[in-house]
């Protein structure tokens, strides 16, 4: 790669297939320790999700043109809303039974970034954007760790060393670490706590074993087409989870954002930020159809763009197209599925608790003034609502709602930005875009 010294001037053509497959391996070694993390959290399966990426990476680029360069990986903003509508059992077991109505509240998650291209693609975005400023937004990520934070610690209990062996090791690669090593910081510190987990006798390798080594990676069983049985608690699973979107969607404008300060061009305006949300929002709604988790823009694989200098999309589709072949190989899928508890919650740790940083974040960068009563009310309202409120029921005619906490925020973030008077923000679509990457996506 020494040769690599002007920015993002080679392409498939200059470097030849050999480098440009090496290239897209590196990206998907970038994008695996987190993908395969939200289906292991969940109970999703891993080898749907690989698939998903995959194909959604594809779709996304279709959608865009070609044009920018981005994966699409496991989403860990909607985990909130899985752990409402389908905790795992007792045993630690997949709820199949509450898994695709999860899938369905994703789904339809999915098409609210449709409808917000294309309420972009008609009124312009300054004037959509209004309605979802970082003071709403920023709170809302905020939230959504501080949720997650008590089921990291309950997998920390499982096993404190291995947990704590995964932690520091994250740690470690991501202040410490050079090159790829600080790209990767989430698969390293799972290598090395499952390695301790292995000589603690921790690790169960029969279904390994006994596992095929190709197969059809899709499980019927939580397909969305078994979430219409029951009206209520696919009207109560769409409320829990599609206001999570409200959030991710403008993380994802921060992303193409960053995309587009570190490859040099303004993807918001070419192929427009209308085409990547549409492009996120189908990919999302088609993984979730087949029981994959939902999709997002990965900074993990902007950090290997701005590492290699290569901005070539192709290399990127090349990191799809390994997914998917990943995919086919339950025996990949068994070996995933032996990391223990304990090592999860490590990673887990560490990870809720960044995507609360980066609602801070997003506050910080956006110079949110708290020094404004209005600024201060709207973010006090979601953090109480979401944190301090489990769930409020309620009947639509005759079918029976539940309005989880983090819905229940966003809903009143959004109304009481929209009332109360000195809403200023302005969305700077054709300003300069900073480079805004980050080590982890939501």
């Amino acid at each position: 790669m020494g040769e690599m010294k002007n920015e993002g001037i080679y392409d498939a053509k200059t470097l030849g297939t050999p480098k440009m497959l090496l290239l897209g391996i590196q990206h998907t070694f970038a994008m695996f320790g987190a993908t395969i993390l939200v289906p292991i959290i969940t109970g999703l399966d891993i080898a749907t999700t690989l698939l998903m990426a995959g194909l959604g990476t594809l779709m996304f680029h279709l959608i865009t043109k070609g044009k920018v360069p981005v994966f699409l990986g496991s989403s860990f903003a909607f985990l909130g809303g899985y752990a409402a509508v389908a905790p795992k059992l007792a045993n630690g077991e997949a709820n199949k039974e509450m898994l695709p109505y999860a899938c369905l509240g994703v789904a339809v998650a999915g098409l609210v970034y449709v409808i917000l291209s294309g309420f972009i693609k008609a009124f312009g975005v300054n004037k959509v954007m209004k309605y979802f400023p970082p003071v709403v937004t920023g709170p809302i990520i905020i939230s959504i760790g501080l949720i997650l934070a008590p089921t990291a610690v309950d997998n920390c209990r499982e096993n404190w060393l291995i947990a704590i062996v995964a932690l520091l090791t994250i740690i470690i690669c991501n202040i410490f670490g050079r090159g790829m090593i600080k790209i990767v910081p989430i698969i390293i510190g799972i290598a090395v706590s499952y390695i301790l987990a292995i000589f603690l006798k921790e690790v169960d390798f029969s279904q390994v074993a006994q596992a095929d080594m190709l197969g059809i990676p899709l499980n019927k069983s939580v397909f969305i087409t078994n979430a219409f049985s029951d009206k209520s608690l696919a009207v109560t699973a769409i409320i829990a989870i599609v206001p999570i979107s409200l959030a991710t969607m403008m993380e994802h404008i921060g992303d193409v954002s960053a995309i587009s300060a570190t490859t040099g061009k303004n993807f918001i305006k070419d192929p427009g930020i209308h085409r990547t949300l549409l492009g996120d929002g189908l990919a999302t709604t088609f993984s979730a159809c087949f029981g994959g988790p939902a999709n997002t823009t990965y900074g993990e694989n902007t950090g290997v763009l701005a590492l290699t200098k290569v901005y070539d999309p192709v290399v990127v589709r090349i990191a799809a197209g390994v997914s998917i072949i990943l995919s086919f190989s339950p025996k990949v899928a068994a070996l995933i599925g032996t990391i223990p508890s304990a090592v999860i919650g490590g990673v887990s740790f560490i990870l809720y608790g960044m995507i609360s940083a980066i609602g801070a974040r997003n506050l910080v960068e956006n110079k949110v003034d708290f020094t404004n009563s209005r600024n201060l009310i709207i973010a006090a309202i979601i953090l109480v609502s979401a944190i301090g409120i489990d769930s409020i029921s309620f009947k639509i005619g005759s079918v029976p709602v539940s309005l989880s906490g983090l819905a229940i925020a966003a809903i009143a973030g959004i109304v009481l930005n929209a009332v109360l008077p000195g809403n200023e923000y302005v969305f700077e679509k054709d300003g300069e875009v900073e480079d805004k990457s980050k080590g982890f996506a939501i």
